[in-house]
């Protein structure tokens, strides 16, 4: 193994792929001393599948990785032109101009700089802004880049360049003056925002397994698990909206967001609906679509307070208009997919699709289908989608689903536009080719909420991931799960300055544990428990034998054990192991994850017997708990075989290794790694053999 690569999780894992004989324990510690131990216990098995109740923080969240944050807009705009001065009056002011309409505006003097730029670019679309001579060059090199948006030739000679552009779809147009450009932008911005509606796509196996499969919901689409937790707790959450005003100016002063449309946004805030708001070009109606697209918690908390605001206001237009609308009727949406995307939507007929935003429909067809088509011209790498959504008030909740017709606060009255509130979730039918065009497809959906019994089962197990007495501290288990740690860590520092009872302040300790663990910094999270424990045995004196007391037990146990002070871990696992054995029943799932952490501590202390003797019991309970292929008992024959494989017992540890495959094989899809994992296992036990 070579260590001087060994900087991240990522790099350990690449390098143990290369294949190791012997690893050494502290070189691990020493190249990655903040690594959770359970890391540390996959290196030793040379790759082998992680038991997913071994060794867990109890009542903590699984981690998720997510895309960077920076921008508050899915656009920027590129001006390429080798005359550019910034420190020239006529240059300062378009460079105003272009900025109060898109905030982040780059300056490249030469195409190679402009196509250094876009290739860098990841998941944000580009508005170039050329001169004509830089143009006629760069047009070409960079027109097929699907990054690239659209392109304004922006120039002194009209007429000279006008005959060349004609060639080129991307080419909005070409202008003497930046005024047009900026208020041409503003109206592609909406286009764009308008496509970067962020969308989670279920598969109907993955909804049907899910309450009763770990790993269904571990395949499940993070968009669609953190948008529903968000939307729960923002809503449950009650804030005062002029300090919620202030957070969110403080945040977008840091983001470059124009000073005059944050004047004017505290200034006359009141004064205007949340629908007023979201439908003006302003800075909110994009900021949102990128906190929510990206899962960038910290956007989405600090405009929590109008999503909530504008919820509400969509449900209050639903009560006005009621009579309005028919039992039955169709809205429509167009829409522009890459072709990911769209095998994504193909694989899910039967499924669900979340649109994870508000969500922008049409009562007429013709507008959504002009609106793709427009489009598909401009882009031909796209594929066109024409949604034909069926609503039947009858089947849904409008608390849980609010929409609303916003023909008066639109700026485009004529599109005749019902605003859905976010996560609107549908049911995809039929999936067809247009006759017409073979580049535009049409989607049959029918709205779907938590009165659909496969939707309520899903929802009701992903609520009961993220628990708190309020919807601040769910709030905080969700930033946990997010792995939003910087965050996370700043909410429940403001929440225990304002705790008032000492039951909120022994959770908030608990959950400050979590979060140091979560951080790697185990010293620290054995301090918050003990706080946590301290207050406990403080206010309830008596209780020395409660399930809330054992997990307070296993999770300084786990901080221990990260920090190889095994004797430690040992005592207070086993505290916590009394406690579950005086409490819950003998096959409790929590015992299994008992012994498992147990079991773990032992195999560090190379007691290899009683290591096998609490994974046999963590077996025994999970064979009579679970399906007889769950994937987590799969994942548990990797103690007993790790067990084995240090003792030479390899005939034993081959068949443990055996096992787990025939499950894995029956449980997971055939590209999962555990299963390849698996195989390597097998491979190179009968190798040793």
């Amino acid at each position: 193994m070579n260590w001087e690569r060994v900087t991240t999780k990522d790099t350990l894992i690449d390098e143990l792929k290369r294949g190791v004989k012997k690893i050494d324990k502290d070189k691990i510690l020493r190249s990655c001393d903040d690594f959770p131990k359970p890391l540390y216990r996959l290196l030793q098995n040379k790759g082998s599948y992680v038991p997913i109740a071994v060794a867990s923080v109890e009542r903590s969240a699984r981690t998720s990785s997510r895309p960077k944050r920076g921008r508050l807009q899915n656009y920027l705009v590129i001006w390429a032109d080798g005359n550019i001065d910034e420190a020239q009056d006529d240059c300062k002011k378009t460079l105003a101009n272009l900025r109060n309409v898109i905030h982040e505006v780059n300056i490249c003097t030469t195409p190679s700089q402009c196509i250094d730029l876009l290739n860098k670019m990841d998941n944000e679309k580009a508005f170039v802004i050329s001169s004509g001579a830089i143009g006629q060059h760069l047009v070409s090199d960079i027109h097929d880049m699907p990054q690239l948006d659209v392109i304004y030739i922006y120039c002194g000679n009209k007429a000279r360049h006008e005959q060349w552009a004609k060639d080129w779809p991307k080419i909005e147009g070409v202008y003497t003056s930046i005024k047009p450009i900026c208020e041409s932008l503003k109206k592609v911005a909406y286009r764009c925002d308008h496509d970067f509606v962020p969308m989670s796509f279920i598969p109907k196996r993955t909804i049907e397994e899910s309450t009763s499969s770990q790993q269904s919901q571990d395949e499940m689409s993070p968009s669609y698990m953190y948008s529903t937790l968000f939307k729960e707790i923002i809503l449950e959450i009650d804030e005062d909206d002029t300090k919620s005003i202030k957070n969110l100016l403080f945040y977008c002063r840091h983001h470059d967001v124009p000073e005059s449309e944050l004047i004017n946004f505290q200034k006359e805030y009141s004064h205007k609906t949340p629908v007023e708001w979201y439908s003006c070009n302003m800075f909110l109606f994009g900021m949102i679509n990128r906190a929510l697209w990206s899962l960038d918690m910290e956007a989405m908390t600090k405009t929590g307070f109008f999503i909530r605001n504008l919820h509400r206001q969509l449900e209050q237009l639903n009560k006005q208009q009621a009579c309005s609308f028919e039992q039955k009727f169709m809205v429509y949406r167009g829409q522009g997919f890459t072709k990911q995307e769209f095998e994504c939507l193909t694989k899910v007929n039967g499924g669900l699709l979340a649109f994870n935003n508000f969500l922008s429909t049409s009562k007429e067809k013709n507008v959504a289908t002009g609106f793709v088509e427009d489009r598909l011209g401009k882009d031909k790498q796209l594929i066109g989608v024409l949604f034909n959504m069926a609503i039947d008030l009858k089947k849904i909740s409008i608390k849980d689903t609010p929409f609303a017709l916003i023909t008066e606060y639109s700026a485009f009255p004529e599109e005749q536009e019902i605003l859905f509130s976010m996560h609107t979730v549908f049911r995809v039918g039929e999936i067809k080719q247009s006759k017409q065009n073979n580049r535009l497809w049409e989607v049959e959906l029918t709205l779907s909420d938590d009165k659909d019994p496969q939707l309520a089962g899903l929802t009701k197990t992903l609520k009961e991931e993220i628990q708190g007495t309020t919807g601040w501290q769910r709030m905080g288990r969700l930033m946990l799960k997010m792995s939003d740690l910087d965050q996370a860590e700043e909410l429940y520092n403001e929440l225990l300055k304002n705790a008032s009872t000492n039951d909120d302040i022994e959770h908030i300790y608990h959950q400050i544990g979590e979060l140091k663990v979560h951080q790697g910094r185990y010293r620290d999270a054995v301090k918050s428990f003990e706080k946590c424990r301290e207050i406990r045995q403080k206010t309830h004196p008596n209780d020395n034998s409660s399930l809330a007391l054992s997990c307070i037990y296993n999770n300084i146990g786990l901080a221990y054990n990260s920090l190889a002070d095994h004797s430690q871990a040992l005592e207070y696992y086993n505290k916590s192991h009394k406690i579950k054995e005086e409490s819950v029943p003998d096959n409790d799932p929590q015992m299994a994850t008992s012994c498992g952490n147990i079991g773990a501590v032992y195999i560090d202390l190379g007691d290899y017997s009683k290591a096998l003797e609490c994974f046999e019991k963590t077996l025994q309970i999970q064979v009579q708990t679970l399906p007889k292929n769950h994937p987590d008992i799969a994942c548990t024959y990797g103690w007993p075989a790790a067990v084995y494989e240090h003792t030479h017992c390899y005939s034993q540890a081959l068949s443990c290794h055996e096992k787990a495959l025939a499950i894995f094989q029956k449980s997971l899809p055939s590209t999962h790694p555990n299963i390849d994992s698996c195989k390597s296992k097998i491979s190179y036990l009968k190798q040793k053999m």
